[in-house]
């Protein structure tokens, strides 16, 4: 299956939102049109798509990592250690 045009743009912002002035909130209803809700709902699916995978390695293996993180902290109690090289 290939990526749409929708989700190639939730996946271009998602890669660079952060270098923006605005509140992502904004910019997701700004820039994409939709709802921040929406944008996370879709952006889960995309994270487990092998698609988004092929296009945007990087940033799919980063999300996944990251909701793997997440569950490891609600399940075992407390927020997940970041390990800081040359600590």
């Amino acid at each position: 299956m290939a990526l749409n045009d929708r989700d190639r743009q939730i996946l271009d912002f998602e890669q660079s939102w952060w270098t923006r002035p605005e509140k992502k909130a904004a910019a997701i209803r700004t820039r994409i049109g939709i709802s921040p809700a929406q944008y996370y709902r879709q952006l889960a699916e995309l994270t487990d798509s092998g698609t988004a995978l092929e296009h945007f390695p990087l940033l799919v293996r980063r999300l996944r990592r990251r909701r793997t993180e997440r569950r490891r902290g609600r399940y075992e109690g407390g927020a997940p250690e970041r390990q800081h090289p040359g600590r």
